[in-house]
């Protein structure tokens, strides 16, 4: 597997149109006392370094660390580029891909999917060839919880500190999310944590990685037509 940036422009000259750019949409934020920032960013790039080690008409682009991370804004180190110009810039990537046969945008932070899914349809109704696609987990173990963590536990061990590995709220997504976005995600916990990290262990994380990925490749090779 290769990765894009690991190419020189004249590696593409005959292979670009007929390869699919998968490019990891991440964040900068908050992940409770246990995780780090990065969270979101690794895991996108780990499921597109996998999408393109099964296929060799996927290049995994850099990943985009910065999102639309305005809710966990309440805690010091997130870093957010808010909906409207990460809208712009998806719009606008994509755009510059248009030598590749499509590209497939694989998100790690629900806060994008708002602007992911915006830059999508104008993208589509410019006829560019995208797909959009993200991971899912339980409805109370959205955010730093046991997914993400055993993730974490199985791809950056050394990053995770699970002696500050604590529940946060376990209440479904559906039932907290008017109050996280009119009020952050502080609000509704106050570590930072949607779900219950404490039960987290790396061979559940490659576990999900596996499913995860599994999913993302069967996607993407119906996406764009290519023979699995």
């Amino acid at each position: 597997m290769t990765a894009l940036a690991d190419l020189r422009f004249t590696d593409l000259t005959d292979r670009a149109h007929r390869t699919v750019l998968a490019i990891p949409l991440g964040a900068t934020e908050q992940h409770g006392p246990h995780l780090p920032l990065h969270t979101d960013t690794t895991i996108a790039a780990e499921l597109c370094r996998r999408l393109a080690a099964a296929r060799p008409d996927v290049l995994a682009a850099p990943a985009v660390p910065y999102g639309a991370s305005g809710e966990h804004a309440d805690f010091p180190g997130t870093l957010s580029v808010g909906r409207a110009a990460l809208e712009l810039l998806l719009v606008e990537l994509v755009r510059s891909a248009d030598r590749f046969a499509g590209v497939v945008l694989v998100n790690g932070h629900g806060g994008n999917l708002q602007p992911l899914h915006a830059a999508t349809r104008t993208l589509h109704a410019e006829g560019r060839n995208v797909l959009a696609w993200s991971p899912t987990g339980a409805p109370g173990d959205s955010h730093a919880g046991h997914t993400e963590t055993s993730v974490m536990l199985r791809l950056r061990p050394d990053t995770v500190d699970m002696r500050h590995a604590e529940a946060g709220n376990t209440q479904p997504l559906d039932r907290l999310i008017d109050d996280l976005r009119d009020h952050g995600v502080a609000a509704v916990s106050p570590n930072g944590v949607l779900g219950d990290p404490s039960t987290a262990d790396p061979t559940d994380g490659d576990r999900i990685l596996d499913r995860w990925a599994e999913l993302l490749i069967e996607r993407t090779e119906r996406h764009f037509g290519l023979n699995p």
